[in-house]
């Protein structure tokens, strides 16, 4: 049983949640979206800046029976444009300072209430809330009922729309709860964005289980996570979070001494960090591997080897194998091929598009993942590469074909090819390959500068390479593989 006065989410302003203010506030705000007429199965999008009250807001259309849907804060008006127009939300929540330019993507989009919520508990919607009742009956809903909907990326098309259910969400947090060994001791540096798989489920979802703490940073701060970290007992972060505190001045066993647990996942470790991590602190970091489609997938052990490169054994109840990823069958132990999975955490399918989901499940219900990989004989899944041209910068999803849509736009380009490159802070780095039309003296600059305001700058490439040719097959495609390993080392020092 929780103790209502305990803190749930202790803000990095001083601001203060408690269990009774989860309870309390997301019912204010469930009666809010009631009363705009929000039913079950509706959907709410939201793209606000991290807060405790942002949380609340999940929260709040949980329990009003809405599904609910994040959108990364770094998506421009016309990205959201798309988003607003696929899911057809009925109410869309933005940040204050959004509102104008938003304001008519929600009205083209037909949203029925466009509504605001600031970092500062300001905007329309907390003011609505205030005036709202602190008891709400939670509108029943059922295991496979919609809980919420997450827009990921492909190499090809727009994004799609993962629908994932109560109990999706609901299994893989009680697994997590007891894998990880998290309690109501448990007090968590929580410094990872909240509208994507890792912050908000995984982190949120399980700690709130557990009866547990957050501490909220709004971004990756290292010298404000050192300063937490006697306070605190674990860490979930991307690879970024690693690489970056190892450049810390502070960062030795003794300041790490309370932590038992830190978790890297949403982007490949790589193995050389994982070494200099356990060097420099005394801690094997865990890496799990998960997607937006599935929770999480497999996990090292909580006791147990650690290994580097790996992502651990599948999660109980989860189910996973290697196949040959042109006809579907089952590989030999340690051959590479496609990783499958299967188990309560697999999403539901793809929002409206049925052809696509049939597409990616086997008939007997496992998930074909996308990713190329290998299990070991001890059991450990090794990730090797991704059978698609996904780039994965940061833990963000970044299709190549709409960067290189807005690249091939410019004046000056004649083609170009979107890669992901091994990067030591966000796991790939997105580079452009361009190549130039004839007495073009177009530049790496001018093109990031063309399109950085027409895609969330985590889609922006690191670094844009002119070549007077893209390499190609027989058949004409661009083999991107040939331009991964021939830029490979790009990002090294």
């Amino acid at each position: 049983m929780r103790e209502p006065s305990k803190t749930f989410i202790e803000n990095h302003d001083g601001r203060i949640v408690t269990f009774a203010d989860v309870e309390a506030r997301s019912a204010q705000i469930a009666n809010v979206l009631s009363g705009l007429g929000v039913e079950p199965g509706d959907r709410v999008a939201v793209q606000v800046e991290k807060s405790p009250e942002a949380i609340l807001l999940y929260l709040g259309c949980v329990r009003a029976g809405a599904a609910f849907l994040p959108l990364n804060t770094a998506y421009t008006p016309a990205e959201i444009e798309y988003f607003l127009g696929d899911a057809e939300p009925r109410v869309f929540v933005c940040d204050p300072a959004d509102r104008d330019k938003l304001a008519s993507v929600a009205a083209g989009a037909k949203v029925a209430h466009l509504l605001t919520l600031g970092v500062k508990r300001d905007g329309t919607l907390a003011e609505q809330a205030d005036k709202a009742s602190v008891v709400f009956n939670n509108v029943a809903r059922g295991p496979d009922d919609l809980a919420a909907i997450l827009y990921t990326s492909g190499t090809t098309g727009r994004s799609k729309g993962a629908m994932l259910s109560h109990e999706n969400l609901a299994s893989n947090a009680r697994t997590l709860v007891d894998y990880w060994r998290y309690t109501s001791k448990d007090v968590l540096i929580h410094a990872l964005p909240i509208y994507h798989t890792h912050g908000l489920f995984v982190a949120t979802n399980t700690l709130l289980l557990a009866g547990g703490t957050m501490l909220f940073l709004p971004k990756l701060d290292g010298d404000a996570i050192m300063r937490l970290m006697p306070r605190a007992t674990s860490m979930m972060g991307v690879p970024t979070f690693y690489t970056r505190l190892l450049a810390h001045r502070d960062l030795n066993p003794g300041a790490t001494r309370h932590m038992r647990l830190f978790i890297s996942g949403s982007a490949p470790l790589l193995a050389e960090t994982h070494r200099e991590w356990r060097a420099r602190t005394g801690h094997a970091i865990l890496e799990r591997y998960g997607m937006t489609e599935t929770n999480m997938n497999t996990s090292n052990p909580y006791d147990g080897d650690r290994v580097a490169g790996t992502v651990g054994f599948p999660l109980p109840g989860v189910s996973a194998r290697i196949t040959d990823p042109e006809i579907g069958t089952e590989m030999p132990q340690g051959e590479i091929g496609m990783i499958e999975v299967r188990g309560p955490n697999v999403f539901k399918g793809y929002w409206r598009m049925p052809e696509k989901t049939a597409a990616e499940f086997r008939p007997d219900g496992f998930f074909i993942t996308g990713d190329l990989g290998k299990i070991d004989d001890r059991g450990y899944v090794h990730i090797v590469g991704r059978n698609k041209d996904l780039v994965i910068t940061g833990g963000f999803n970044v299709y190549p074909a709409e960067v290189e849509s807005e690249i091939d736009g410019i004046t000056g380009v004649m083609e170009s090819a979107i890669i992901g490159v091994p990067h030591p802070d966000f796991g790939e780095g997105v580079t452009a390959v361009v190549v130039r039309k004839k007495g073009s003296d177009i530049t790496e600059k001018s093109i990031v500068s063309t399109i950085e305001g027409r895609l969330a700058k985590f889609k922006l490439p690191k670094r844009v390479i002119f070549v007077d040719d893209l390499p190609r097959n027989t058949m004409g495609k661009v083999q991107k593989n040939v331009l991964r390993d021939q830029y490979r080392d790009l990002y090294r020092s």
